[in-house]
This record gives C-alpha cells, structure tokens and sequence, in this order.
C-alpha cells in the first residue's frame, strides 16, 4: 500500500475524532509543530525510523516529548499511535493529507498566488474575492514572491493553475515568432 494512501486513512480517521470533539484546528497545529520538531532534528528521526532501537526506548522518548511539549491527549494518542504502527516517519504526509482532509470537510479551498512583487493589502483582499466568486468556496489563500515571473501573477486553486504571468506570455510569444 503506498505512502498516500496510508496517510489518507490516517488523516481521514484523525479528522473524524478531532472535528468531534471541536479541536481540529488545534490537533492539526500540533502536529504540524511535531512535524517541524522531527524533520528539523536528525537524532530524532533516526531514533524513530531505527528498526534497531527498541519500541519501548521510543515510546519512553515519545511520552517525555509529548509531556515537555504540552499537546491535547488527542494528538498525543495519535502519536503514539503513529509509533505504534510504525507510521511516525511518515507524519509529513499524514500532516498534508489532514489539511487537504479538513478544508474538504469545511468546504475551503486552497490556493496560492505568486507574483513577482509583494502584494498590498487592500489587492489580496480584491483577489480573494475573485476567487471565492470564482470557487464558491471559503478560500485559504497564500501570497508568494517569485520574480522570475516579472510580473502577473500565477494562481493556483487545486491543482488548476492559471497563468498570467509576463514570463509565459514572453515565452508563448516566443514560440508563436520562432515558427513564423
């Protein structure tokens, strides 16, 4: 069974018991800050992905992290579940899959629009707009800068992308010239 899948099952079962109990968002921010704390550490993603170490030293490291860090027993008992089946590694993509999972479930949709400069406020908040008339959907907009686009901008919603950008207008034009 492959990775996405796995993680899928997870995140969707995860997102069942958090909405339950109101706590979603917080559970989902938890655990992105394990996610942070075990890619960022060397020593303790080998300690969690050695099939040499014994489950009990893990679960002693676990337990004394999730005491230090404070996190709501549902996170805590999805990590040690996590450990338990040995899914712990795979908590990156557990941690996207539960995103995608819960902006379903709330009937938001993500999008990211980069441009080549920094965008003011009052022009993301017209952008926003735009595509909550486009989507008919709550929007989680990202803003990022790339100036290789030299101006427009790229939005993507999903996995549509529509380009406006000065660089694939450049590039089409190119193209169009070259087979004259």
């Amino acid at each position: 069974m492959s990775v996405q899948t796995i993680a899928r099952r997870y995140a969707a079962a995860l997102a069942d018991v958090a909405i339950e109990r109101a706590e979603a968002d917080e559970v989902h921010q938890e655990l992105k800050a394990w996610e942070l704390m075990l890619t960022g550490n060397e020593q303790l993603r080998e300690v969690f992905a050695n099939p040499t170490i014994l489950y009990d030293q893990k679960r002693r490291v676990l337990n004394e992290l999730i005491t230090r860090s404070r996190v709501r027993p549902t996170t805590a008992n999805f990590l040690q579940l996590l450990l338990k089946n040995q899914r712990l590694t795979e908590l990156a993509e557990i941690n996207l899959r539960l995103e995608q999972e819960l902006d379903e479930r709330a009937g938001v949709v993500a999008a990211t629009v980069v441009t080549a400069r920094p965008v003011a406020k009052d022009t993301q908040e017209a952008i926003h707009g735009k595509l909550k008339g486009l989507t008919g959907k709550k929007i989680r907009l990202e803003f990022q800068t790339d100036d290789r686009i030299i101006g427009g901008l790229i939005t993507r919603i999903g996995s549509t992308v529509y380009d406006g950008s000065i660089r694939t207008q450049l590039e089409i034009l190119s193209t169009q010239l070259a087979r004259s």
